[in-house]
């Protein structure tokens, strides 16, 4: 499978997909405890919410339920991994205008990790921490709106395969102009000051829903109760 540059930019943009049309270049890529050890990551106390990229690292699932191999983070383009408001804004083809509306969210910083073959289906985790709560559900009700409009699926609120606060998006087809050659399903949830989402692309539809599900619920559990 062959992520796009469009599809990681739709993941990231708050700003309307019809304003912003990104281009669509395909980028290959290359082959509670409260207590982290050798990087495995634990949920913490709520007075224990991260205060840095590297603190936000460390509550990020670190695999998946497919078995996938973690793709390294220097091996996409952009590179994955902590997220500034500057690289974030830089998804968009207007930095400037989407860092206005950061801003405005109160985003701090984010962490992207993926798992993936090289050529074949790949599981993406998005999480991101704002300053307050409403600026983490504004921030994920618009980049599920925006892949709406990019991806001819199905988006519902708060379906049953999903924990509360979540939009879930499922592709039957592909979309190879926006870089998606299998069918995939992707999620948007907010957990306190916290926007997360999670992509899955696999051989079917059932396939995307269950990886994304079962991530997203390992991954919310490691964040501080909202």
């Amino acid at each position: 499978m062959i992520l796009g540059r469009r599809a990681r930019r739709a993941a990231r943009s708050p700003l309307a997909a019809g304003a912003l049309a990104a281009v669509a270049v395909a980028v290959a890529v290359l082959p509670g405890c409260g207590r982290a050890v050798d990087g495995v990551p634990t949920a913490v106390a709520p007075s224990n919410r991260p205060t840095d990229p590297a603190e936000l690292e460390r509550l990020i699932v670190t695999d998946v339920p497919s078995g996938r191999p973690r793709l390294p983070d220097e091996d996409l383009e952009p590179p994955a991994g902590e997220k500034r408001l500057e690289d974030v804004a830089g998804y968009s083809t207007d930095p400037a205008r989407e860092r206005e509306v950061l801003e405005s969210y109160g985003y701090r910083y984010g962490w992207e990790r993926f798992w993936g073959h090289g050529d074949g289906p790949i599981t993406g985790v998005f999480v991101d921490q704002f300053d307050r709560r409403s600026g983490a559900r504004s921030y994920a009700q618009d980049l599920a709106r925006n892949d709406a409009e990019l991806y001819p699926g199905v988006l519902s609120e708060d379906p049953p395969e999903l924990p509360a606060n979540c939009r879930l998006l499922t592709v039957d087809a592909p979309v190879p102009e926006a870089g998606l050659v299998d069918p995939a399903a992707f999620a948007w949830c907010w957990h306190g000051v916290f926007s997360v989402s999670v992509t899955a692309v696999a051989e079917t539809k059932a396939d995307a829903v269950r990886e994304v599900g079962a991530v997203l619920e390992e991954q919310l559990a490691l964040l501080p109760p909202a």
